[in-house]
C-alpha cells in the first residue's frame, strides 16, 4: 500500500514537501524538485522520486507553461530544449547505474560552484550563444535524468545574464518546463520511470502542491528583482545542502 496509508510519518513527509515545493516554484519557477525529491526519496526511493514527481508536477507545468509561452523569449528557450532533449536519456541511463552517493556529489559540486560564481558578481554579457545555450540545456537534461534538478542549470544560465529581469526570467523557466515536460514524460514512461502505482501515489500530493503553486505565484508579484534574486540564491544553496550525501 501507498506509504500515505501504511505510515502516517512518511505520507507527511511527502505532503509537506510537495506543499513547500510547491510555494517554492510558483514563487521562483524553479525549485519543486529541489525541496521534494531530497525528502521523498528517503520515504520511496531515489527512482521512485523521479518518476512521482513528474506525475505530480505534469498537469501544472502544462498549465503554467502555457500561460508563460507568448511572454518567453523562444531564441533562448528551443536551443536549451533541444539540449536537454539530447542528453535526458542518458539521464535516466544514469539514475539506475551510477552510485546515488557519487551522483549527489557531483549534482552538489556543480550547483555550489555556479552559485559560487553568481553571488560573486559574475555575468555574462550580450546575448548567449547558440552554442552555450545547447550545452546548459543538456546539462539540464541530465540533470533532470538522475535526480529531476533540471530546473536547477537553466536558473543559474538565466540568473547569470546581465539583462535578465526576474519577470523574463520566469517566463522562459515556466515555458521550458511546459515543453520539456511533455519530453520527459516519453523518456520516464519508456524507461519504467512513471508506473501506475506511482500515479495513485501522487493523486493525494496533487492538492497540496497546487495550493503551494498558488499562493507562491501570487505572492511573486510583491517582490522586487532584487529580492527575487536573494530569494532565487537562497533555494539554491538549500538544494546543496539537501543533496549533500551526508545526510
Amino acid at each position: 500500500m501507498p506509504p500515505l496509508l501504511t505510515d502516517p510519518s512518511a505520507g507527511g513527509t511527502l505532503l509537506a514537501a510537495a506543499l513547500i515545493g510547491g510555494l517554492v516554484r510558483g514563487f521562483t519557477g524553479f525549485g519543486f524538485a529541489m525541496v521534494f525529491i531530497p525528502l521523498a526519496a528517503a520515504v520511496v526511493g531515489p527512482a521512485a522520486a523521479v518518476g512521482l514527481i513528474w506525475i505530480v508536477d505534469a498537469p501544472f507545468s502544462l498549465w503554467l507553461g502555457g500561460l508563460s509561452a507568448r511572454r518567453a523569449t523562444g531564441r533562448e528557450v528551443l536551443p536549451l530544449l533541444a539540449g536537454s532533449t539530447a542528453l535526458l536519456p542518458v539521464g535516466v541511463w544514469l539514475l539506475t547505474r551510477l552510485d546515488p552517493a557519487l551522483a549527489r556529489w557531483l549534482t552538489a559540486g556543480a550547483i555550489l560552484a555556479a552559485l559560487a560564481a553568481l553571488t560573486t558578481g559574475w555575468r555574462y554579457r550580450g546575448r548567449p550563444s547558440l552554442a552555450l545555450s545547447v550545452a546548459v540545456g543538456g546539462a539540464s537534461g541530465l540533470a533532470s535524468g538522475f535526480a529531476a534538478l533540471g530546473g536547477m542549470p537553466l536558473a543559474v544560465f538565466w540568473l547569470a545574464s546581465q539583462s535578465a529581469e526576474a519577470a523574463q526570467v520566469r517566463h522562459n523557466l515556466m515555458a521550458y518546463f511546459g515543453l520539456s515536460t511533455l519530453v520527459s514524460g516519453v523518456v520516464f514512461l519508456g524507461g519504467g520511470l512513471v508506473t501506475a502505482e506511482r500515479a495513485v501515489l501522487a493523486l493525494p500530493l496533487l492538492l497540496p502542491y497546487g495550493l503551494g503553486l498558488l499562493i507562491g505565484a501570487r505572492s511573486f508579484h510583491l517582490a522586487s528583482d532584487r529580492l527575487f534574486r536573494r530569494i532565487a540564491y537562497t533555494v539554491i544553496l538549500a538544494a546543496v545542502c539537501l543533496a549533500l550525501p551526508v545526510w
